[in-house]
């Protein structure tokens, strides 16, 4: 039986970095803190919890004092630095450039849209850390949209600036602004409309995407490592599906089921942008014990 490792699989820029930040600190100080999860991948933070990595909430951050916090990928609001300050916290910041663009670029857009009582739309998980930090850093109203039945939050009459959060699909992001699109003709009556799509999926998830539907093809079983909690991982998993019917979800290797590979002769290993190289590894070796 083959196996085959999906080559342009696991960490993003952004969460390697975040990693490899976490690990020079930890291999420096005795006592080292993360706002909310590094990755969400619950293998990699039992084994960044081991090193000594510690893991909080919103609560704790509040009542945490003379300490050092690393600030994740995803970002934070303003709010959260400025707690640290007032709680003597040394912020070792970790935020992804491309969030961070995100971020300055949604402030900027929020002033002019305050003039022109206008309206900023993101599409991604309200719920979302990232999509947190968005809303923390302006002022004005962000609307959050999943899918086309959210669409009904907008009042298409008014100019509309439109992101996307840097991890979600561009194909299901160019399908929305098109949706809203004409939906704003209608609205307007075809007149000229005030509407401005930001591309701010980032290239390296939409490239994975493309990569993914290849992969996914070319095996007849796919075996997708990924975490329980990840969006990212959830929503690579269903394009897998849609490739390949024999595309199984696991979080670890204790989850494989010997009678997927009942006369296969080609496999498939492949994860999201959270997923570690070394935990498909561990999948591969495990399924060559098949």
């Amino acid at each position: 039986m083959n196996i085959e490792i999906d080559a342009s699989a696991g960490f993003c820029g952004g969460v390697a970095r975040a990693i490899r930040l976490a690990e020079q600190s930890i291999a420096e100080d005795e006592k080292i803190y993360c706002l909310g999860e590094i990755v969400h991948n619950q293998a990699e933070l039992n084994r960044l919890s081991k090193k000594g990595l510690i893991f909080i909430n919103e609560d704790q951050f509040r009542n945490l004092y003379n300490a050092k916090v690393i600030i994740r990928a995803h970002g934070e609001p303003p709010i959260t630095y400025q707690i640290a300050q007032q709680n003597n916290n040394e912020l070792i910041d970790a935020t992804c450039r491309i969030v961070s663009k995100l971020q300055q670029k949604v402030k900027l857009v929020s002033a002019t849209m305050s003039a022109v009582n206008g309206q900023i739309v993101i599409f991604g998980r309200e719920d979302h850390p990232e999509v947190k930090g968005l809303i923390g850093n302006i002022h004005s109203a962000i609307i959050v949209i999943r899918n086309e039945e959210d669409l009904n939050k907008i009042d298409f009459k008014k100019p509309i600036h439109f992101f996307a959060q840097t991890t979600n699909s561009v194909h299901l992001f160019r399908e929305l602004a098109n949706k809203i699109e004409s939906r704003m003709k209608l609205a307007q009556n075809e007149k000229f409309i005030n509407l401005k799509v930001h591309e701010t999926v980032c290239k390296q998830v939409s490239d994975l995407e493309q990569n993914l539907k290849l992969f996914a093809k070319k095996h007849e079983v796919i075996i997708f490592v990924g975490g329980a909690n990840s969006s990212n991982a959830k929503h690579l998993f269903d394009l897998c599906k849609v490739q390949n019917q024999q595309s199984y979800f696991i979080n670890d290797a204790s989850q494989i089921d010997v009678n997927w590979f009942s006369e296969v002769k080609r496999v498939g290993i492949t994860g999201a942008t959270s997923t570690p190289k070394w935990l498909m590894e561990k999948v591969e070796q495990e399924i060559d014990k098949l």
